[in-house]
């Protein structure tokens, strides 16, 4: 198909505001150069009931898109990767390949303390915010992460100049070290800034900072 032949898709997410899935699935769309017609979930009682117990029929972020419905975002991540190969999501050489997938699975699958300790909100900016014991590692983590990273692949993003799959998957990690105050390594606190700047995130959290309030606050990760 040619790259200027207008795809159609349809991405269904849930609130800006708080979903960190969400947000990592529509930056791996735009991250594909890929234009989706946004289905957000209804902010009900009984979508509320599900998102909180963490319901499987919810598949929140879903992507339909060439006669394919894929959800969880490594799924969708992979699947943009081999339909939009010319946006070059994963790094070129195949040791960084390996490595971008490597952490960015390990954010997937990982670092639950953080998630409950520090929900995504980007509504709120706390000037000091105690952060428990259980969830230090899982910071530490994140930053030993990044700060090998920008060093290896040289910044400001994760593997070097453009953005990948890897900053998709740890972009909503960035908002929650912004909201809560964390105290991060210069570089790190620099790669922060690199993410706010990324004009995605700066159209997501200006449409979410619109979001009415009606969703209540999530104190879960989903």
């Amino acid at each position: 198909m040619n790259a200027k032949t207008p795809v159609e898709a349809q991405l269904t997410i849930s609130s800006k505001t708080y979903s960190a899935w969400s947000l990592r699935g529509w930056l791996l769309c735009k991250l594909a150069g890929l234009d989706v017609i946004e289905q957000q979930v209804p902010n009900d009682a009984a979508n509320r009931a599900e998102l909180l117990l963490l319901s499987p029929s919810v598949l929140v972020p879903r992507l339909t898109c060439r006669g394919a419905s894929v959800w969880d975002t490594l799924a969708i991540a992979e699947f943009l990767n081999e339909q939009f190969p010319e946006a070059q999501m994963l790094p070129a050489d195949p040791i960084a390949r390996a490595h971008s997938r490597s952490i960015s699975g390990e954010i997937h699958s990982g670092f639950s303390n953080l998630r409950s300790a520090l929900p995504m909100n980007l509504k709120v900016r706390h000037e000091k915010f105690p952060v428990f014991s259980g969830a230090r590692p899982d910071i530490e983590r994140i930053e030993t992460i990044w700060a090998d990273c920008l060093e290896r692949y040289g910044g400001p993003f994760l593997f070097g100049a453009r953005p990948t799959v890897a900053d998709a998957m740890y972009a909503p990690v960035t908002t929650r070290f912004v909201t809560y105050a964390v105290a991060l390594s210069a570089p790190c606190e620099a790669y922060c800034r690199t993410i706010a700047e990324w004009a995605p995130m700066r159209e997501w959290i200006a449409a979410a900072k619109a979001e009415p309030e009606e969703m209540e606050e999530l104190d879960v990760e989903f």
